[in-house]
């Protein structure tokens, strides 16, 4: 891999998942401007200073492959087909995540839980929204799926990365019909008592990785 001079600095930087995380909390959240979906790679994500959850998670994996993270993407699957993606790692024999979203409860995570089946859970209840749900998760090492395909410094759109994973076998989560209508029934009430908000208070906040501070609510 050859590495321009800006992205060798920045990788430089980025040593940690913490760092990465919160690098990425400063981004502006890729939207994808005048309906032109895009996935960029580490290069793109550099070249246009934003990202969206899968951008991100690649994001991540290019910089952590380089302090000696494996290039570890756990994907989440929605009924909603509203699917998620994150970087995942192992600290000290606990899994923990960095990740980008709309929703403040599907970011990073700190490096404590046991398996990565216990992290996936950890996100279940903040995927609960006006649709979701989470129905399946699986965790893929990219290098050894994309084989040849460049991911990592492609300045066109990997298309081909969304295809495997989506076409992946995932883990099936099974959940209680009643726990999710709970669930919903809370975030809607939430959604209507705070316009413009979304929640941030679940079980197991303490362990999340910082948000970015569009999400720090109180600060505004």
């Amino acid at each position: 891999m050859t590495f321009t001079a800006r992205e060798k600095r920045l990788i430089a930087r980025l040593k940690t998942p913490l760092d990465v995380q919160l690098y990425l909390n400063e981004l502006p959240y890729n939207q994808e401007p005048h309906g032109r979906a895009t996935l960029r790679s580490f290069r793109g994500v550099v070249q246009h200073g934003s990202a969206h959850c899968l951008e991100a998670a690649l994001f991540a994996a290019v910089v952590l492959e380089q302090h000696g993270y494996p290039p570890l993407l756990l994907s989440f699957e929605s009924i909603d087909a509203l699917d998620h993606v994150i970087f995942v790692y192992r600290q000290r024999h606990r899994w923990g995540s960095v990740a980008r979203s709309r929703d403040p409860g599907l970011h990073g995570r700190r490096p404590a839980f046991a398996t990565s089946r216990a992290l996936a859970m950890s996100y279940f209840d903040p995927y609960v929204d006006f649709t979701g749900r989470v129905i399946g998760y699986v965790v893929v090492n990219i290098a050894e799926l994309m084989g040849a395909y460049d991911w990592r410094l492609a300045t066109t759109n990997v298309w081909k990365v969304e295809r495997v994973l989506l076409d992946h076998r995932h883990h099936r989560i099974v959940s209680s019909n009643r726990r999710v209508a709970r669930l919903r029934t809370w975030y809607r009430a939430f959604r209507r008592e705070h316009p413009g908000r979304r929640p941030v208070e679940y079980r197991g906040r303490e362990r999340w990785m910082p948000l970015p501070s569009e999400f720090d609510y109180d600060a505004r």
